[in-house]
């Protein structure tokens, strides 16, 4: 076979500096009439139409929080431990929570050196004290402990109690919320059941951040979205009960090659064991691949 002969059977083949689209008549009259949303799955909609690999180098809570403003969705990578992850996703949940229905909270006895300890695990710096009952007894903030020097001292000895906090019932709104915050000068409000149990908590950061994006994808709650990765052999199905405890809102089994039985196997014991969770399978190259894992 000559050098022509040759050239002539193998297919064409382009780069991407090889490509020009060519620009043609167009109705649309502004950028913004464009709709690029897309569906992720049947129950979860895209304000856009990507997201990021779900790989260590890529997606982790920051990753997450940062595309679900704009309307996509980050999902965590499973090269950490069952816990690690789980506390990857808490932190995109917590990170805006408009009403805040699980704040990270303190027991009147933990120490100060306790109190360091959740700054560093959950990136927060004021805290809800309750006792063994979930009953609210006051509250912790940076200005109660900034200048204590002593890792012993209890918590009791430090938080401003609750017969000097402003709180509000469990049903309070956003706009109502809004009025008490602004009118008292308030940072957070405690939100507390007609038994005196934490019900939850406004603060004026959500609030504000959370009008600030108005494209963010949010659940029903109005949390921020993110979803996790598991594998399909080992502890996968343990990891995935634990993040569904976390109310991951999607579960991403993730494989190299996803066209595999022991693949199909996994989502659908996934799908059994977890109903009401949207899953996803891959890595898929074919629609054969992905009808079969459909």
């Amino acid at each position: 076979m000559n050098e022509n002969t040759l050239f002539k059977k193998l297919p064409l083949g382009v780069t991407f500096d090889d490509v020009l689209l060519v620009p043609v008549r167009s109705s649309v009259k502004s950028r913004s009439d464009v709709d690029v949303k897309t569906n992720l799955t049947k129950k979860i909609k895209l304000k856009i139409p990507f997201i990021p690999a779900n790989m260590d180098t890529v997606t982790e809570c920051n990753m997450a929080i940062a595309v679900a403003h704009e309307g996509s969705m980050g999902i965590i990578h499973r090269f950490h431990s069952i816990e690690r992850e789980v506390e990857e996703v808490k932190k995109v949940k917590r990170v805006e929570d408009l009403v805040l229905r699980h704040p990270v909270t303190l027991f009147p006895s933990h120490t100060l050196a306790d109190v360091l300890f959740l700054i560093d695990r959950y990136d927060t710096r004021s805290f809800l004290v309750v006792d063994e009952k979930n009953k609210l007894l006051g509250i912790l903030t940076s200005r109660d402990y900034q200048f204590e020097k002593n890792l012993n001292t209890k918590v009791n000895k430090m938080m401003t109690p609750l017969e000097r906090l402003i709180i509000a019932p469990h049903d309070t709104t956003l706009e109502h919320a809004k009025k008490i915050l602004s009118e008292k000068r308030l940072e957070k409000l405690p939100l507390v059941n007609k038994d005196g149990t934490l019900a939850g908590l406004y603060t004026a950061k959500d609030i504000i951040y959370f009008e600030s994006k108005p494209n963010a994808l949010r659940d029903k709650e109005g949390r921020l979205m993110v979803g996790a990765s598991v594998g399909a052999i080992g502890d996968f199905m343990e990891r995935a009960e634990e993040l569904v405890k976390a109310e991951v809102d999607l579960l991403l089994v993730d494989v190299a090659h996803g066209h595999a039985d022991h693949i199909i196997d996994a989502i659908k014991s996934l799908r059994r064991k977890f109903p009401n969770v949207q899953i996803m399978g891959g890595n898929v190259a074919t629609g054969y691949a992905a009808k079969d894992l459909i």
